[in-house]
């Protein structure tokens, strides 16, 4: 098996560069499907949907579902689904868009896809449903922004991820694109490659998800909700960006920060997420948003998230918080700062939730006064992927570096009482990743710029 390679058509298409070709449309359409994300169903153990782009002569989206066997012969018992299929020019794209939902599946069973274009199928394609049992482990994989130079730079951390760590879902922060057009979408589908189409994939909007529009005010970027098909059960006003799936003991709930900053969406996904949260039986809930509540960049936090959803967090025992949007690292576990945590700790104090921002692209931005003393780790001009290996009373969270390096490490423990401690597991960290001055951390110039 090649692992995680881009199909010989997806590389001939792809522009030399970050920008698209001035001589020809970059990332056209063919005949055969591309551009293939999965994602998880409100209830990840039986429903699953798939998006995908194809050129303009297939009107229909079709697909073709099986449960997976052993032998070659499964597509015997294939059966036939259609969908939704929309004109990519009106969403400033190109071709047509199609998406396609997976219901009434099997929990904990291996199926098998494949997609129609009008020169023919995809290859078949597999994904496993979550299971029933709450109990069951299972990981996760966490990426913060890619956004800027996606192909050339960021793709090197979301394939060292996905090649490392087996993951069984894939979280990104916002901020997947620069600017939502439609070859940074190309570029972002084919740094995935078929992980994205084989692997749900949990996504939040960040603002770069947003287009500034002269003539109006901020707009999700069209192509968004056609390059996605998520679960239809978030907030009112932000009902393309939030949501909530449940996939095997852990309600992940998905905030739109921008919508909540800027388009007035904030009240609204506030009660929808404490309405969400009072609701769900998981073992663990994890938020996320692409705005951090406290920031390891910026001078100020985001003050109208963290007035309205940190009280939350706190109220209705959330365990972890990921986010992207400050292009550095950090991870706080108490918001006096880090000696105030550990004294806590050392008290046998329940603590919680963990809140992490983590940057999978190049772009950096310089750390500020706080972060030598509020986070417990942080990291600049770092390029990083995540994972949290969920087990029925622990949450080992571990940090890597773009090359597989160890960075960061913690569990969350739940004691019997419902209580969270936070413990520091035996592995060795290196040193912290910082710039002094202009050289960076690898001994080359520092990168990150001042916000």
């Amino acid at each position: 098996m090649v692992a995680l390679s881009l199909p010989a058509s997806a590389m001939a298409q792809a522009p030399a560069s970050s920008a698209p070709s001035p001589t020809r449309p970059a990332w056209a359409p063919s005949g055969l499907p591309d551009r293939i994300v999965l994602s998880p169903g409100a209830d990840a153990a039986r429903e699953m949907a798939v998006a995908w782009r194809t050129d303009g002569r297939q009107v229909e989206a079709v697909a073709e579902l099986v449960e997976a066997i052993d032998g070659p012969a499964y597509e015997e018992r294939a059966r036939t689904l259609t969908g939704v299929s929309v004109d990519g020019a009106e969403l400033k794209g190109q071709g047509r868009y199609q998406t396609v939902r997976f219901a009434d599946l099997k929990p904990a069973t291996p199926y098998l896809y494949r997609l129609k274009g009008a020169d023919g199928w995809s290859e078949w394609l597999s994904f496993r449903t979550a299971s029933a049992e709450a109990s069951a482990p299972f990981r996760i994989l966490y990426f913060g922004d890619t956004q800027n130079s996606i192909l050339s730079k960021g793709s090197r951390t979301i394939r060292s991820g996905l090649l490392r760590t087996a993951p069984d879902v894939v979280v990104h922060a916002g901020d997947l694109t620069g600017r939502s057009h439609d070859w940074e979408w190309g570029e972002w589908t084919a740094a995935g490659g078929y992980g994205f189409a084989m692997l749900p994939q949990i996504v939040a909007a960040g603002n770069h998800e947003y287009t500034d529009d002269d003539d109006g005010p901020r707009q999700l970027g069209p192509l968004w909700p056609a390059q996605f098909a998520l679960p239809d059960n978030g907030a009112e006003q932000a009902s393309e960006t939030s949501y909530f799936t449940d996939y095997q003991g852990v309600r992940f709930i998905v905030l739109d920060g921008t919508a909540a900053t800027s388009l007035g969406a904030l009240d609204s996904q506030t009660r929808w997420l404490d309405q969400t949260l009072a609701s769900s039986t998981a073992r663990w809930n994890i938020v996320v948003q692409h705005q951090p509540i406290y920031t390891c960049a910026r001078p100020k936090d985001t003050e109208a998230l963290k007035a309205a959803w940190e009280p939350i967090y706190r109220a209705r025992n959330v365990d972890m918080v990921l986010q992207g949007h400050d292009h550095c690292y950090s991870r706080i576990t108490d918001a006096e700062g880090k000696d105030a945590g550990a004294a806590r700790r050392a008290a046998g104090e329940a603590q919680g939730p963990v809140y992490v921002v983590s940057v999978a692209g190049p772009k950096m931005y310089g750390l500020n006064d706080r972060t030598l003393t509020q986070p417990d780790r942080v990291a600049a001009d770092t390029q990083l992927y995540q994972t949290i290996d969920v087990e029925a009373g622990r949450l080992r969270y571990r940090a890597y570096t773009a090359t597989g390096g160890l960075y960061d490490a913690v569990d969350i423990v739940r004691t019997a009482e419902g209580s969270k401690t936070l413990q520091q597991p035996v592995e060795t960290l290196p040193s912290l990743r910082l710039c002094d001055g202009a050289t960076g951390p690898d001994g080359v110039p520092c990168v990150g710029s001042a916000k």
